[in-house]
């Protein structure tokens, strides 16, 4: 039952990381106490105390995490138009002209213009939508796509392609996502009950806003459904500063420790979609471009140093390699402590500094299947390894998974088989030597990462999941379709039971 906290979980097969160290791989039960592992053993050798989880000989895992959510955005994505299909410019325009208003607008998003046969135009969209203010905004969310009407209502000058690109792109998601506290706390609650039922236990929320007020405001409500580490923005880390606010502490007025303070977010270049991302190789037909920079190294460095003096651990948006190898100087230059978001496209030398360097690399496995078509054209005269994972693994890098929601759904299980087997819907594997075995996918969706993960162990959080099947025999669409039984944190049930 949703809410109750289990003293002891019975009849489990350990599937996840711990599971080296048991005597045995049939069933076990275990003792939950003060939100922790007390005692692990074959089962019908302990004592049933308090409420009782049965497992059923289903499988258990740590709780798994999402390192990089954008969490209002992807909670109100439910209410927007999904252009993730959608196979063209035309297309898109027609079906938003069609949309439903909602708060005298029409925000549709997901669109992945990058192999359109059509180019995106003010003109086209205009004779599409009309005078109603219309939205679409790209799945990275990198630039959106406005009709005459959205950029008279949010004060912009029109521009012909209709395209806002970068931080004007922000800026409109930034205030497309302003919907009244009551709603929003709703919708993130809804969000975070979905993600419970798919195992999660906690994630790391990038939204671009001063994440502080919000948090302070939902675990005020009540919010005790995940574990949340919130980050922080260049244009408020003064404010976080002055404020005090250190990575790890727990969010003010706060009676418990599920939501932190996080890191220092920085976006230093575009992305893939966009043709901003930040590359040592021009893009094809378009000599001048390499992408965009969107901090200057030394500013990078500086904004760094700042964050680290005070505490804060730091989390570095780079997706083209040349964004990488700054991000990279950077963290060698400073000490700071954190990661790398995304590392779409790194260069063979420079993916061993990650380990060395002791930076995580934050990545979204779900991004590679969903950009392979985009990457093979449009990086095809890269030289760096594009979204490289077994390779950052095999360095000794530790890999934390997430799905950078709204841009992919977020279910660590469709990160984990993309993963595993770098496939989807019956085509073959794309970059097959990237994949990684199940046992690192797996450690690299807990709180740790793959080489620090969540364990199951006596005198561990009692963070856990029970699924239905063997992920470690599970094929990719075993994965994909995971059932989960029951999520716990720290013992206590937010899902199924």
């Amino acid at each position: 039952m949703i809410g109750e906290t289990a003293g002891f979980v019975r009849a489990v097969r350990v599937a996840g990381p711990g599971r080296e160290f048991l005597p045995t791989t049939e069933p076990v039960d275990l003792v939950i106490a003060n939100g922790l592992i007390a005692d692990i053993a074959p089962t019908g050798n302990l004592r049933p105390t308090g409420f009782v989880v049965e497992g059923e000989g289903g499988w258990l895992l740590p709780g798994l995490w999402d390192h990089h959510v954008h969490v209002l955005q992807w909670a109100l994505a439910a209410d927007r138009v999904p252009l993730g299909e959608v196979a063209s410019a035309r297309d898109a325009a027609t079906i938003m002209g069609l949309a439903p208003e909602n708060d005298g607008r029409r925000v549709g998003s997901g669109f992945r213009d990058g192999l359109w046969p059509d180019v995106p135009s003010l003109e086209l969209l205009d004779a599409a939508t009309g005078s109603v203010p219309t939205y679409l905004i790209n799945a990275d969310v990198h630039s959106v796509w406005m009709n005459t009407a959205a950029f008279r209502r949010e004060g912009f000058e029109p521009a012909a392609s209709g395209m806002l690109r970068e931080e004007d792109a922000f800026e409109i998601s930034r205030r497309v996502n302003a919907v009244a506290p009551e709603t929003a706390d709703r919708a993130v609650e809804r969000m975070a009950r979905a993600a419970a039922a798919r195992g999660i236990v906690g994630l790391v929320d990038l939204d671009m806003t001063w994440n502080d007020e919000p948090w302070q405001r939902r675990v005020a409500r009540g919010f005790e459904t995940l574990r949340v580490s919130y980050g922080t923005y260049p244009e408020h880390l003064d404010r976080a500063i002055a404020e005090g606010l250190r990575t790890g502490d727990r969010v003010r007025g706060a009676a418990n420790d599920l939501v932190r303070v996080g890191p220092l977010k920085a976006i230093t270049d575009g992305s893939l979609g966009t043709r901003t991302a930040a590359c040592a190789h021009h893009y094809p037909g378009e000599v001048g471009n390499h992408g965009i920079l969107t901090v200057p190294p030394d500013e990078l460095v500086e904004m760094m140093t700042r964050a680290t003096a005070a505490g804060l651990e730091c989390a570095i948006h780079a997706i083209g390699d040349l964004a990488n190898a700054h991000a990279l100087d950077a963290y060698a230059r400073t000490g700071a402590v954190g990661t790398i978001e995304h590392a779409q496209l790194v260069a063979h030398a420079d993916i061993p500094r990650f380990a060395r360097l002791g930076v995580a690399a934050s990545v979204q496995p779900e991004h590679a299947l969903d950009d392979r078509d985009m990457t093979d054209a449009i990086w095809a005269e890269q030289s760096a390894q594009p979204y490289p994972l077994r390779a950052l693994a095999d360095s000794g890098a530790n890999l934390r998974f997430g799905s950078d929601a709204p841009v992919a759904p977020l279910d660590p299980w469709a990160a984990i088989a993309s993963a595993v087997f770098r496939t989807r819907d019956g085509r073959d594997a794309w970059q097959p030597h990237e994949r990684v075995d199940i046992d690192t996918a797996i450690a690299a969706s807990t709180a740790g990462g793959s080489t620090s993960p969540a364990e199951i162990a006596p005198g561990a959080l009692a963070d856990l999941v029970i699924v239905g099947a063997d992920p470690l025999t599970a094929d990719e669409r075993g994965l994909r379709a995971m059932p989960v039984r029951t999520t716990m944190l720290a013992g206590r049930v937010t899902h199924g039971a």
